[in-house]
């Protein structure tokens, strides 16, 4: 069965963490992902004893830190950059494991002018390697959004996913335009070519028609998959009536047994 959260970003992006946990159960909200920069204040600047007291708070609550949100991306054709990308996804690992938290969200963020797109998918791909190899040791998830010009494109996202080649990286189905083939249909067969490394999703406004949601949540309930479906939605001056009603929509989807 499929469960419900949301992204931080950023419908929840000015709460603090007591107010977060406080209202996500009040409104009936599972679990939630900490994006970074947000006023939770969960980010790798805390001390050993800040980290534990972070763990403590979700161990005391119903609601699960689903993961930490970051916009670590691995794109450059600068090695200087893709390394230090790399430095700080490693270190946000570390943040990851000492909160409890059992995965990090990391993006490709589009192609370089210029590039050849395959070599691009490559450099890429490795990066999540060597990240996904590091994380695993630490008993973290690495989590790969769909995002970027071009690096959300299909078939070419899956060619990034192939070539980081590892069992510990998975997948962030984020929800986008790009899944619709051009003029509409399905989006069985982009989603195929992922499904089984789907690790986490992110949802749009369930309000936008042009998705089809009731399709992604029958894929997803076909395919086996019991994790959390996340709502990544635009803040509002309202935001607890807005998740209401997000929740409802959200009910409303569900495939009926």
């Amino acid at each position: 069965m499929l469960q419900l959260g949301i992204v931080t970003y950023n419908i929840a992006k000015d709460w603090d963490l007591p107010t977060l946990l406080q209202k996500l159960e009040g409104l009936g909200y599972a679990g939630v992902e900490l994006r970074t920069t947000h006023r939770h204040g969960v980010e790798v600047g805390l001390s050993a004893d800040e980290r534990r007291e972070v763990r403590k708070r979700f161990e005391d609550s119903p609601v699960e830190l689903v993961g930490l949100g970051s916009a670590f991306e691995y794109q450059s054709p600068d090695p200087a950059v893709v390394r230090k990308q790399i430095a700080d996804t490693k270190e946000y690992v570390r943040l990851a494991h000492d909160v409890g938290a059992p995965g990090v969200k990391v993006r490709p963020n589009g192609l370089p002018k210029g590039e050849d797109p395959e070599t691009v998918f490559r450099r890429i791909g490795a990066a999540l390697h060597e990240v996904g190899e590091d994380a695993q040791g630490q008993g973290i998830e690495i989590r790969v959004e769909v995002h970027g010009a071009g690096t959300s494109e299909w078939p070419g996202f899956a060619r990034i996913i192939e070539h980081a080649d590892h069992p510990n990286v998975g997948v962030c189905w984020n929800s986008n335009p790009q899944d619709v083939p051009a003029g509409g249909g399905s989006i069985a067969a982009n989603f195929r070519l992922v499904a089984d490394k789907i690790r986490t999703v992110h949802l749009r406004d369930l309000t936008d028609e042009k998705y089809p949601w009731r399709e992604l949540f029958s894929l997803l309930d076909a395919s086996g998959y019991d994790g959390y479906t996340l709502a990544e939605i635009p803040e509002s001056t309202d935001p607890d009536r807005v998740l209401r009603y997000f929740r409802a929509l959200w009910l409303a989807y569900q495939p009926s047994r």
